[in-house]
């Protein structure tokens, strides 16, 4: 494989009516992961991607299983627990900004993940692995499996990609998940934090203070995610501003950073310079924000190249 992911799968039940959820009436099944949803944008994107993970026993795991299937994520890594329910959350249809999204994942089968549970063989068989900061928020038994696949991945000598995706709600304190994320994200070879991220994490919302706090601790590089404007992007030897792409409507923004992991990860791949691979994020991320879906608006590798050709879109992360 080129890249391998892992984390929780979620099934979601998206309202097709926009308005508070509790008025909702009718609801369209999709799903939901920021792991998997970089696993599907670089599927999309011609890349061999796989994804690992546990899953219940029920009808929102067959759901996943099948849906992974169609979009050709290799899925050889997944367990299906009897013990454990799939975790699936609820999300708003709304007009304009954030929509409202309620989860129910606690106690599920992907927060009994941990280090027995993998498969080193699959993991080394790709020559990349991306990660987030949401899988070792979900349990100790997470957080141990997550530094485990680090550790095997770093020492084989892979690349690693870190997205800190930060779930305050997740953690006990605010202090132990600064910790925790900033421990993954030092062993990581390309770190993509948001700007907000990175004002909790390294005390800065200065970009390149950002980009600085992470290149000091031995990361190859660094892309700070600007919303709209684009992207900064920072390693030892380029650094720079890739643009954000106009957009003609923003109707979701949740899974654009998602997006914007599959795209650069993508050019890393292929050895693009860093601008280009922000680029591609940027492309991805704009694209995202103009689907009701989390991966929706996902491209392939033609649609990408012509987005980019045009400069259709701008921002949107």
């Amino acid at each position: 494989m080129d890249v391998v992911t892992f984390g929780e799968a979620m099934a979601m039940l998206m309202a097709d009516e926009a308005g508070p959820l509790q008025e909702a009436e009718h609801f369209t099944r999709s799903m939901a992961g920021a792991e998997m949803n970089t696993a599907i944008g670089l599927a999309r994107l011609g890349l061999k991607s796989g994804w690992a993970g546990k899953l219940g026993e029920d009808a929102f795991g067959r759901f996943i299983i099948e849906r992974l299937q169609t979009e050709k994520v290799d899925i050889r890594h997944v367990q299906i627990d009897p013990r454990f329910p799939t975790g699936f959350l609820l999300k708003s249809k709304v007009q304009h900004g954030d929509p409202e999204v309620h989860y129910y994942r606690k106690g599920s089968a992907a927060s009994t993940l941990a280090p027995e549970d993998a498969r080193s063989d699959y993991f080394l068989s790709a020559a990349h692995l991306h990660l987030t900061g949401i899988t070792p928020a979900l349990s100790s038994e997470a957080r141990a499996f997550s530094r485990h696949i680090l550790t095997l991945m770093k020492e084989a000598g892979k690349t690693v990609s870190f997205d800190p995706n930060l779930r305050p709600v997740l953690w006990n304190t605010e202090e132990e998940m600064v910790r925790t994320i900033n421990e993954l994200a030092f062993q990581s070879d390309y770190v993509l934090p948001g700007v907000k991220e990175g004002l909790i994490l390294t005390g800065s919302s200065a970009p390149e203070e950002i980009a600085d706090f992470y290149l000091e601790q031995g990361v190859r590089a660094v892309a700070v995610k600007l919303g709209a404007e684009g992207a900064f992007y920072k390693s030892n030897k380029e650094m720079g501003m890739a643009e954000g792409f106009e957009v003609s409507r923003v109707i979701d923004t949740v899974g654009a950073g998602d997006g914007f992991a599959a795209g650069f990860i993508s050019g890393i791949l292929e050895g693009l310079k860093l601008e280009e691979c922000a680029r591609r994020g940027n492309a991805i991320g704009a694209l995202a924000v103009q689907s009701p879906g989390d991966s929706d608006g996902y491209p392939d590798k033609e649609k990408l190249e012509e987005c980019m050709k045009r400069n259709e879109v701008k921002g949107g992360l």
